[in-house]
């Protein structure tokens, strides 16, 4: 059963008003169970509806998205198998990013890279059960430093502030999800842009995702009034930027986004074929499949 007030997945999206080009990655997507076989986390602060990992396989498909990064849920807590399962069926165009607790072996995290895991996320949203001591942060980090591996870091947008001197120690790239969660309606002047902004601006490490433009959106879809955030971001830093979908939409209250219309909305703020080049291929091969 889904959480009170939370929304299922768009159960018959649009096709694509255009074909993406071959090789596609969403980088930013989610399996939920199904509950029968990956029972979700008693910590978990909502409950979904299924949505496994051949539903994501034939949404990719019907959406012309040939590989896909497979972001471990807060709904499964720390325990991974459902995402690793994914990632065993979907083969080489299959990447993850785990949630790992502060104990994880070594040898644990090296069978995760086998599998396809290069990433672990940090989930910094309070209402999410976000926010753990920062020494938790940095024992992870320096377990997964010598694999190579990057870290996602989810947070919202007034927590930034507090957060930068963390980030700024790390010495691994950082993958900031949903543009910072910036609020796209006081526009690029606002503060918590000029923050992200500064931070992509002066720091290679740092990465971004032009996602969840659905979340953020204040006029509701085709979500234009979040263009100019992600315009900005993709001409900023065009060699460190990635798009997702976000399927299955965790958490949506006031409408749940056709994942064919959040599709052409790549080809509004990517408008050039380089452009597309590099946020739904070249980016994520260097991150993920180099």
């Amino acid at each position: 059963m889904v959480s009170p007030g939370y929304l299922a997945y768009h159960a018959s999206p649009k096709k694509p008003d255009q074909a993406l080009p071959a090789r596609a990655c969403d980088s930013h997507c989610h399996v939920f169970g199904p509950a029968a076989q990956f029972p979700f986390a008693a910590s978990s602060t909502y409950e979904p509806v299924d949505a496994g990992k051949d539903t994501l396989f034939q949404r990719h498909r019907f959406l012309g998205i040939d590989r896909a990064v497979i972001v471990q849920a807060s709904c499964h807590g720390t325990n991974n198998d459902a995402m690793l399962d994914a990632l065993q069926a979907g083969g080489d165009n299959y990447r993850g990013v785990a949630v790992v607790d502060r104990d994880i072996s070594d040898s644990e995290l090296a069978a995760m890279h086998v599998q396809g895991v290069r990433g672990v996320r940090f989930n910094f949203v309070k209402r999410l059960g976000g926010g753990k001591p920062l020494d938790h942060y940095e024992t992870i980090l320096a377990k997964i430093a010598p694999l190579g591996w990057h870290i996602i870091v989810y947070f919202d947008a007034e927590d930034l502030v507090e957060l930068e001197p963390f980030l700024q120690r790390i010495k691994v790239p950082v993958v900031i999800d949903h543009m910072g969660r910036v609020p796209v309606e006081e526009g690029l002047d606002s503060n918590a842009f000029k923050l992200l902004h500064n931070l992509l601006l002066n720091d290679e490490k740092y990465w971004v995702k032009v996602s969840c433009a659905e979340r953020l959106s204040k006029t509701g879809p085709p979500y234009a009034d979040v263009d100019p955030v992600a315009l900005k971001l993709i001409e900023t830093v065009s060699d460190r930027v990635l798009w997702g979908t976000d399927w299955p939409h965790p958490n949506m209250k006031s409408h749940m986004p056709d994942d064919g219309q959040l599709v052409d909305r790549v080809f509004s703020i990517a408008s050039t074929e380089a452009l597309r080049q590099k946020i739904l291929i070249d980016n994520p091969d260097r991150l993920y499949w180099s």
